[in-house]
C-alpha cells in the first residue's frame, strides 16, 4: 500500500521539484498540493514541466490527513504554521526551510537534522526532519570525512550557485539582465548556512573551533552548486582519497571521483560528486550538487525513504543533463 503525501507551499521551486519526484515515486500517492497564491488552479499553471503528468489542483487548506507532509515554505513560515495548526502526531514532517536546523522544536515536535551521510540511522527513527540547506549540504559533504577522523582544521570555502538558489520570487539579482554574463559575491563570511555547518562539524570533531570561512557567489546559470574548500592536511593525496572513499562507500548518492568534476554531471540528480587535489600541505576539496535536488527536494525524498523503510534511492534514480 502506498503512503499518502502532502505538500504545503507547492508553487515555488522546491515545491515543484518535490512534486515532480513524488509523482514518479513507486511508494507514494500525492494527496494534495497547497498554495495560498494559486489555490483553485491546476499545478501545471506554475509547473509546466508536469503537463501530462498530473491533474492535481492547488488547495488552499491542509485538512487532509497524510502520512508525510513536506513544508516548502519561506524561512520562518514553517515554525509559524506548526505553532498555529495541530497536525496528527502520526504525520511525519519534512521541513525544507531553515526553521529547525539548529535544534529548535515546534511544540512537542523534535526535529532531526536530515543529512543522511551524517546520521542516517537517526533519520530512520525520526518523525520530523529538518532538511539541510543547499550550500550546507555541498560544503558538509566535502568536509565530513576529515571531521570524523579528527583532522579538520580551519576551512576556507568559496562556492557558486545558480539563480534558483534565490527562490522563485523575482529580485534584482535574479533578473536576466543583471545575472547574464555576471558573477558577484554576497553574504561574505555571514551566510545563514554557517550555523548548521559548524554544528555538524563540531558534533563529529568535538573541540573544533576554527569554523568555516565561506564566501558565496552568484553565478550566471540556473541551477547547481560548485564548492571548493581548502584546508591544511598532512596526509598524502592517496591517503585522503582512501579516507573519503571508505567514508562514503555505503552511501548511494555521494561519489569520490579521481578525475576533475563539473556541474553538469549532477544537475537534475540527487548526487554529490567530490574530487580532491593536494599541493604541498593544502588540500582542495571540490564538491558539486544540484541545489534543488540533493540541496533540497531530492534530499527531502531521500529522507522520506529512510523514515518509511523504503529503498534509499527509490524515486531518485535520475539522469543528469550533462548533454
Amino acid at each position: 500500500m502506498k503512503i499518502h503525501a502532502g505538500i504545503i507551499g507547492g508553487a515555488g521551486y522546491t515545491g515543484g521539484e518535490t512534486l515532480r519526484l513524488l509523482l514518479i515515486h513507486p511508494e507514494v500517492e500525492v494527496a494534495f498540493v497547497q498554495s495560498r497564491s494559486q489555490a483553485g488552479k491546476p499545478v501545471t499553471v506554475t509547473h509546466s514541466d508536469l503537463i501530462g503528468e498530473t491533474d492535481l489542483i492547488y488547495t488552499s487548506d491542509y485538512k487532509q490527513e497524510v502520512d508525510v507532509l513536506f513544508l516548502c515554505l519561506s524561512h520562518g513560515e514553517s515554525r509559524k504554521l506548526l505553532n498555529e495548526l495541530n497536525f496528527p502526531s502520526t504525520t511525519k514532517i519534512i521541513d525544507l526551510g531553515n526553521d529547525f536546523r539548529l535544534g529548535d522544536k515546534a511544540g512537542d515536535r523534535v526535529f532531526v537534522y536530515g543529512l543522511p551521510e551524517f546520521q542516517r540511522d537517526q533519520i530512520r527513527q525520526a518523525t520530523n526532519i529538518a532538511n539541510p540547506g543547499c550550500f550546507a549540504t555541498t560544503i558538509q559533504l566535502g568536509l565530513l570525512p576529515l571531521a570524523k577522523a579528527g583532522l579538520l582544521k580551519e576551512v576556507h570555502t568559496t562556492g557558486i550557485t545558480g539563480s534558483t538558489g534565490a527562490g522563485q520570487k523575482l529580485q534584482d539579482s535574479t533578473h536576466f539582465t543583471w545575472r547574464a554574463n555576471n558573477i558577484s559575491a554576497y553574504k561574505t563570511l555571514t551566510h545563514q548556512h554557517l550555523g548548521e555547518i559548524n554544528q555538524t562539524l563540531r558534533s563529529l570533531q568535538p573541540g573544533y573551533s576554527d569554523g568555516v570561512n565561506f564566501v558565496p557567489w552568484r553565478g550566471d546559470f540556473t541551477r547547481g552548486i560548485f564548492v571548493t574548500s581548502v584546508v591544511a592536511c598532512s596526509l598524502s593525496l592517496d591517503e585522503v582519497n582512501s579516507l573519503y572513499k571508505k567514508f562514503y562507500s555505503s552511501h548511494p548518492f555521494t561519489h569520490v571521483m579521481d578525475k576533475m568534476i563539473d556541474l553538469k554531471q549532477v544537475v537534475n540528480t540527487n548526487k554529490c560528486l567530490i574530487h580532491l587535489e593536494k599541493v604541498g600541505n593544502n588540500l582542495a576539496i571540490h564538491s558539486v550538487t544540484d541545489n534543488l535536488l540533493k540541496g533540497a527536494s531530492g534530499q527531502a525524498v531521500q529522507n522520506m525513504n529512510l523514515m518509511f523503510g523504503f529503498e534509499e534511492a527509490a524515486g531518485l534514480k535520475l539522469k543528469s543533463t550533462v548533454f
